[in-house]
């Protein structure tokens, strides 16, 4: 009996060593230290969002579901991103404030009114 527990004692201390040698050879098994608590490795470019972008981003699971932090921030920032877009886009759309003028002068007046003949068109401006 006591040759057994000798032989049990010897294993466990065997096992012990080699495990000790394997961590310190091996390390923990990862490849980056982890992310220091609060940050997120989420990323999306400052500005010009792609649908490649958007396809890319990955979350941190957590127990329910991913984390909702990140999931905000994501959600925030493609909103930024969208109301940016929508506001080049009405510039771009907009009539130029010159134009306004001109056409709230001549409200009475047709559009398309031609010059007498023999009157230039520069000339009658």
């Amino acid at each position: 009996m006591a040759l057994v527990l000798l032989y049990l004692v010897v294993l466990v201390l065997v096992a012990i060593v080699l495990f000790g040698a394997a961590s310190l050879l091996f390390g923990r098994g990862e490849q980056l230290p982890p992310l220091p608590r609060g940050t997120t490795a989420t990323v999306l470019p400052a500005y010009g969002v792609t649908g490649a972008d958007v396809d890319a981003v990955k979350f941190t699971q957590v127990l329910r579901g991913y984390k909702t932090s990140e999931v905000d921030w994501v959600l925030d920032r493609l909103a930024r991103e969208l109301e940016a877009l929508r506001g080049q886009l009405a510039a771009v759309h907009a009539p130029p404030a010159a134009d306004n003028e001109t056409n709230n002068e001549t409200e009475g007046e047709p559009d398309s009114v031609e010059p007498a003949s023999g009157e230039d068109r520069q000339e009658s401006m």
